[in-house]
């Protein structure tokens, strides 16, 4: 996911949402019986183009979803978001994960389902047209939407690394 326009951000001056995307029990079966342990993964974002992914494990629901957020502090990235919408079309793929991203007219809403879903409202997408193809693997579907979106590029970056007008970008 390490791009060359991937800009990490600090967690300490934003005021970040929490949306939890799976929880998973998971079973160890020991001598002395069954232990259960939970991995909850999460989605941070401040639904102003700022987002992160994190993953906690713990004996108690709770205590896995608080080290899931502390985690995903850790890996908040800026993502560029205009007029609430995404700025073109990307497509991203992790492991077998696949998703295709599409910018989508004011009043259409987020047409996103599951992992995919708490990605985008927490980086504050109002209108995508978003699909999710190969696993659906919440993991790995977190994981491609957030490269799809550090991938993006808008019109500032683009006339920059080009050397022209930004107004040549659209026109060119």
């Amino acid at each position: 996911m390490e791009g060359a326009n991937v800009k990490k951000v600090r967690s300490s001056d934003l005021e970040l949402k929490d949306r939890l995307v799976a929880l998973n029990r998971v079973t160890k079966v020991t001598k002395g019986g069954r232990t259960f342990t939970f991995a909850a993964i999460v989605v941070v974002g401040n639904e102003n183009g700022v987002v992160g992914h994190g993953l906690g494990k713990a004996k108690e629901v709770q205590e896995a979803i608080a080290k899931g957020i502390d985690d995903a502090k850790k890996n908040l990235v800026k993502v560029p978001v205009r007029k609430g919408t995404i700025p073109h079309a990307q497509e991203a793929k992790f492991s077998g994960a696949e998703v295709l991203l599409k910018p989508a007219a004011h009043g259409t809403g987020v047409i996103a389902g599951g992992a995919m879903r708490a990605v985008l409202e927490s980086v504050g997408i109002t209108d995508v047209l978003a699909k999710s193809k190969g696993s659906s693997n919440p993991h790995n579907v977190v994981k491609a939407t957030i490269k799809a979106l550090t991938d993006m590029r808008d019109a500032n970056t683009v006339s920059g690394m080009r050397g022209v007008a930004v107004g040549k970008v659209f026109n060119g």
